[in-house]
């Protein structure tokens, strides 16, 4: 292995800095080409190319995903990833700035791919589909993506600087009753209302909330529910979410839940069928010492942190969670001031191609690849 410099931030930066047109460029070009879940084709084959141009050995459509892409470079002991999410949000787009962490993760890969050898480290950038709601990184996980790393990290998009975000955990699950239907006015004895059936169970999680505590939360759209006034809706349909603070406090909330919706197949005689979306996403456990390395590089680079009482807000959810309750993982917010536009507003999503976005890509991928060499230079002296 070659002498690592005696201090690698500096040509870091050089290497980031040098990258900022590009990177501001891929940022803008995701954003205005939002694909959904696991449809991310341009955003990851972007991704992919940036990272094979700069020498990373990569696969794109892996892990059972057309869109998941994994590169690496280096072949040093230490073994870290940097993720990037790509997917948007359906009607507003990128409403949570996930072509900011994309682009970011692409700038951290490109500014360690030239020293990851000197400084003893292997650095894989993977490209992780469907956060927003199916589960990607907890798919790759389960497939052996994360197998052998020793961290793991990523930087998000929000209203203000946080070094850490207490993600809740999480489950969704599409939610169909089937009635039969009749006509509404000459013979309503005979239907089956299946919008009657969503509407009891929305009455029994309105009382049931009164109930719940902490981080609980549950959150649904009716999707469907007739389409004739003087027709018996003999379908209904909707997607729920239901959080809690951890997967343990999760699980009996979710019985909760399943009982009122059982309660509206009850009092109607509705069949009810309830669907998973994804796999359910775990709290969020940041690793304190690399959060302390984080937010040191990131002060360094002039961004200024939030600390709000108690924590940052609660409520939100990442599919990072899982991922943390394997390896060492950070998941720290980029502060775009924004106030008072939030994550999955359609202010947010104007938000995200500002000078201030694209200023946290920059910063984001500097502070990672910081963080990186930090992690690097402590293994080096534990060794």
């Amino acid at each position: 292995m070659k002498a690592a410099p005696m201090d690698p931030k500096p040509l870091i930066r050089k290497r980031i800095r040098a990258a900022e047109r590009d990177l501001v460029d891929l940022s803008h070009r995701i954003h205005a080409h939002p694909e959904l879940a696991f449809e991310e084709v341009r955003a990851s084959a972007w991704v992919a190319q940036h990272l094979s141009a700069a020498g990373f050995d990569v696969e794109h459509g892996c892990y059972g995903m057309p869109t998941a892409v994994r590169a690496t470079v280096g072949s040093g002991r230490l073994h870290l990833a940097i993720c990037a999410e790509y997917d948007a949000l359906p009607e507003i787009g990128h409403a949570c700035g996930h072509n900011i962490i994309a682009a970011a993760a692409v700038g951290a890969g490109l500014g360690l791919a030239g020293i990851a050898e000197d400084l003893g480290l292997t650095v894989t950038v993977l490209g992780t589909p469907a956060e927003e709601g199916g589960g990607g990184k907890i798919l790759m996980l389960e497939r052996g993506a994360f197998d052998g790393l020793d961290a793991a990290m990523m930087v998000h998009p929000a209203a203000a600087e946080m070094d850490a975000m207490p993600g809740t955990a999480v489950s969704q699950f599409d939610i169909r009753y089937r009635g039969t239907p009749a006509h509404a006015g000459a013979y309503p004895e005979r239907g089956v209302n299946a919008a009657d059936a969503m509407t009891v169970a929305q009455v029994a999680i309105g009382l049931l909330r009164q109930q719940t505590t902490g981080a609980d939360r549950i959150q649904g759209i009716v999707t469907e529910a007739g389409s004739a006034a003087n027709v018996i809706p003999d379908t209904s349909r909707g997607r729920w979410i239901v959080r809690s603070d951890t997967l343990a406090a999760l699980a009996p909330l979710k019985a909760r839940v399943a009982r009122c919706f059982e309660a509206g197949a009850l009092a109607t005689g509705c069949e009810l069928t309830v669907s998973p979306v994804g796999p359910d996403y775990a709290d969020l456990r940041p690793d304190p010492a690399m959060l302390a390395l984080y937010r040191a590089n990131a002060e360094a680079l002039g961004r200024t942190f939030l600390d709000l009482p108690g924590g940052a807000v609660v409520g939100a959810a990442t599919d990072m969670g899982n991922v943390s309750h394997a390896v060492r993982t950070i998941h720290p917010m980029l502060g775009l001031d924004c106030v008072p536009a939030v994550n999955h507003q359609r202010e947010f999503t104007a938000a995200c191609i500002t000078p201030a976005a694209d200023r946290a890509v920059l910063d984001g991928a500097i502070a990672m690849a910081w963080t990186a060499a930090d992690l690097a230079a402590m293994s080096d002296r534990a060794s």
